[in-house]
């Protein structure tokens, strides 16, 4: 998947008082401070963690 699409990812909120489950996405997404900014593959999984966590997270284009 040499030229794989991939799309920014940027946590909003914190975690704090949150679910556990809600705390794990984050992780496995790479999040873990407010204002941090990741880049991910574009992928099924990535987009269903994002739909859980809209609240805390923002697409940047």
């Amino acid at each position: 998947m040499a030229n794989a699409k991939t799309i920014r990812i940027k946590q909003i909120a914190s975690p704090i008082r949150r679910p556990k489950q809600q705390r794990a996405m984050l992780i496995g997404l790479g999040l873990n401070k407010v204002g941090k900014i990741v880049e991910r593959q574009d992928t099924p999984e990535v987009r269903g963690a994002i739909a859980k966590l809209p609240h805390m997270v923002e697409v940047l284009d």
